[in-house]
């Protein structure tokens, strides 16, 4: 791996990916009078991406507005633009599409103020060569373009088929294989009726978005959601903070934390002991030897996510109601098998603990399983190119690239590249703790600060 030195001299940046990881870096470059940026983007949308395109009002950001700022050095920035626009105060939760546009405002300023420093490109990026001097990235079209450094933004990759699922070859009105892809997503309940039943494959966020889109488009049937735990998310409290600030980093040591939170959790309560480690949390595994961090992951991410990932109460009062109606049902158990059967999928499950193998008979299916970013299962061609030509390696827990501290990728000979970096969701892998706007727009910025070379003007690390 590189060491903390200087990187390279850089006067062009290629982003690909114009979410919020993107959009972001694009934004921070030009703050930080950095190098000139080439946003790319295939879907035509800037500074959205996937959770803040949605057009539905019901789909919430599950962060208080007060934490929601894009700007680390101006912490009352969304604040003063929800307040604005009307929309809310600091103890909100606003609508993701409200956050979509206060992102695509602040890309809009940020290129207003630096003119001819920032270009929006709107094509499909399918590869790129990464070389000791440079990159060039190809596009659909053929076209191609040169740039000192590039930085991969592409978020959360689609999830992969549940078992059972992959192998049924299921027509599409009756499998939904990803709620966000295509027109499918905003008709997810088209051909539906009352006397409908839909199957959830997961009870995670996900699972509550597609369940409030399913509400939103009318429909009044069942929906009956299933995973291996049947652990749904857990429910924001007043919005107090932390009582107190932790004296020093806990040990990412599975029984010594659930200990340790749980002894917190008595003292200041559960909500609290779980937000008073978030300062902590990427250093905890960044820290932790490889076995722990498996381990983690094997016995209490589950818990740890629908803990940590909160619900605003609006949220949960109408998944609360769906409950009490007998319209929503959460499950823990597993899916045996899958057929489609005169226009209706025939499901076979088994619960979690024991007993006989239950039969459910459903209209549709959605699969809610989350995202992923196995790149051994990617069928993104720029990821594929990459891999294939060693460029970049998964990382331990495919959970997506292999990056060091500084978000240089690594390649499949253990070096990190100074010209190649990666951002947000997936360098999941690297530091755990980087999904949300809080933990990315801090990435965001130590990054663009290095490759504008300010911290060594300010003489700060990254």
């Amino acid at each position: 791996m590189t060491d903390k030195g200087a990187p390279p001299r850089i006067g062009h940046v290629a982003i690909i990916g114009a979410g919020f990881s993107g959009s972001l870096q694009a934004i921070n470059l030009l703050r930080h009078d950095g190098p000139r940026v080439t946003l790319i983007e295939r879907r035509g949308s800037f500074a959205r991406g996937v959770a803040y395109s949605t057009p539905d009002e019901a789909h919430l950001l599950n962060v208080r507005a007060a934490n929601m700022s894009a700007l680390p050095d101006d912490p009352d920035h969304f604040v003063r633009w929800l307040a604005a626009a009307g929309k809310g105060r600091p103890q909100s939760f606003a609508s993701r599409r409200d956050y979509g546009r206060y992102l695509g405002e602040l890309l809009q300023a940020t290129m207003r103020a630096a003119p001819g420093r920032l270009a929006l490109r709107r094509d499909d990026a399918i590869e790129l060569a990464v070389r000791d001097d440079g990159v060039t990235v190809g596009f659909a079209g053929g076209e191609r373009l040169a740039a000192d450094a590039a930085v991969l933004a592409l978020g959360n990759l689609p999830p992969h088929d549940p078992p059972g699922f992959a192998v049924a070859a299921l027509p599409a009105d009756l499998y939904v294989a990803d709620p966000w892809a295509g027109p499918e997503a905003g008709a997810l309940a088209s051909g539906l009726d009352a006397e409908d039943s839909v199957l959830v494959v997961g009870t995670g966020l996900t699972m509550v978005d597609v369940v409030l889109s399913l509400e939103a488009q009318g429909f009044r049937g069942r929906i009956v959601a299933i995973s291996r735990r049947g652990l749904t998310p857990r429910v924001h409290g007043d919005g107090a903070m932390p009582s107190s600030a932790l004296a020093e980093k806990p040990a990412m040591h599975g029984s010594a934390l659930v200990r340790f939170v749980r002894e917190r959790a008595r003292a200041v309560g559960w909500r609290a002991a779980v937000d008073e480690l978030r300062p902590y949390t990427q250093a905890m595994w960044l820290s932790a030897p490889l076995a722990e961090q498996t381990r983690f992951l094997r016995h209490l991410r589950p818990w740890w996510d629908v803990h940590r990932h909160r619900l605003a109460p609006e949220v949960a009062a109408r998944l609360d109601a769906l409950r009490a109606a007998g319209r929503l049902r959460a499950v823990a158990g597993k899916i045996d098998a899958v057929e489609a059967r005169d226009g209706h999928l025939a499901v076979v499950w088994r619960p979690r603990h024991g007993g006989a193998a239950e039969p459910l008979v459903v209209r549709r299916a959605i699969n809610c399983t989350g995202p992923q970013g196995d790149l051994l299962r990617t069928r993104e061609p720029l990821l594929r190119g990459l891999l294939a030509a060693g460029q970049v390696r998964p990382d331990p827990h495919r959970f997506g690239i292999d990056v060091t501290a500084q978000a240089e990728t690594i390649d499949a000979e253990g070096r990190a590249h100074p010209r190649l970096l990666a951002l947000g969701p997936i360098t999941r892998g690297a530091f755990w703790e980087i999904v949300a706007v809080p933990d990315i727009r801090v990435q965001s910025w130590s990054v663009a600060r290095r490759l504008s070379h300010a911290h060594w003007v300010e003489g700060e690390g990254l």
